[in-house]
């Protein structure tokens, strides 16, 4: 069965192809308060992941193996984040609490396999986290000490913590099939993930330490990936594929998807918004300081034929 780890892979072999004039990526804000969407930019090829900087001035996303930044108020030319060696970037970025770094997944040109660096957000030349690999980074402790990521390390695809300064790994998860998307709370007590342990793919929650794996939704109609908590840490969004459009452990894109909320203490999830995406919709957390928007990526395609 391929995880969305596998494809990124393989994706990026046909990278060329998927930024040809094919797909328009529509780069949009959701107020989850009122399910109002709002068009910040529309790009003639395939963008993915925004984040919103804490400081809510900058939306940061990867196109081509790069990262960009651009002003969700007043979008212009987007800006491009020097990453120096780092040209396979994929959509697992994350930015640090402060604002100060932003750590990226790259596929080294030596294997191909993703890593985690770290570097400054202004840019700057990467520095190695994790060199073992395949490693996906997905989440960053709010006091800035640790990182959170989905790796394959025994033939299994499970959640690791490693120090930001790099060191020893700790796995946290050893279920069978694919744990992913780990992602810290606010409070940075908690750890939300997503795993298919019972069958279908649902969103977990467990201590910081690897304790109490909680499954927190049970839809059985559902896929549900990349749960994000909001910065008031009262509400995660994320989002779901419709059961028997892929295998539990596949997150493709150009499919029918929503994104959907749930208060962060469980509860029965709601739709916010039925979309045209998948891979590259929502993959890191994308919430504005506020807590009230989130940024994500729908897309188009030219022709019926490539779906």
């Amino acid at each position: 069965m391929k995880t969305c780890c596998m494809i990124l892979l393989a994706a990026f072999t046909s990278l060329a192809s998927a930024q040809q004039n094919d797909v328009t990526s529509i780069l949009e804000v959701l107020d989850v308060t009122n399910g109002r969407r709002t068009v910040v930019k529309e790009f003639p090829y395939r963008v993915e992941a925004p984040n919103w900087t804490p400081d809510g001035q900058w939306l940061v996303y990867n196109s081509g193996g790069k990262l960009y930044k651009l002003s969700p108020d007043s979008p212009g030319e987007p800006e491009m984040i020097n990453t120096g060696f780092a040209t396979r970037c994929n959509n697992d970025h994350v930015i640090a609490a402060d604002g100060k770094q932003i750590a990226i997944s790259h596929g080294t040109k030596e294997d191909g396999k993703s890593r985690i660096y770290t570097l400054p957000m202004q840019g700057g030349t990467p520095r190695l986290i994790t060199p073992i690999a395949p490693s996906y980074l997905h989440g960053w402790s709010p006091d800035g000490r640790q990182l959170a990521y989905c790796a394959d390390r025994k033939g299994n695809y499970d959640i690791y913590i490693i120090p930001v300064e790099g060191g020893e790994e700790r796995q946290l998860t050893t279920a069978e099939g694919l744990d992913d998307g780990p992602e810290y709370s606010p409070c940075g007590e908690y750890i939300w993930f997503n795993s298919v342990r019972t069958g279908l793919m649902q969103v977990w929650r467990m201590k910081k330490d690897g304790s109490e794996q909680t499954q927190m939704t049970f839809d059985e109609t559902r896929n549900s990936w990349f749960p994000h908590v909001s910065p008031d840490g009262k509400s995660v969004i994320f989002i779901t594929y419709y059961k028997g459009d892929l295998e539990p452990g596949q997150h493709l894109p150009n499919k029918n998807v929503e994104l959907r909320i749930m208060p962060a203490t469980g509860g029965k999830p709601k739709t916010l918004v039925k979309l045209f995406g998948g891979q590259g919709t929502i993959n890191v957390n994308s919430w504005a300081p506020d807590s009230r928007r989130v940024a994500f990526v729908s897309y188009r395609l030219s022709s019926p034929s490539s779906k």
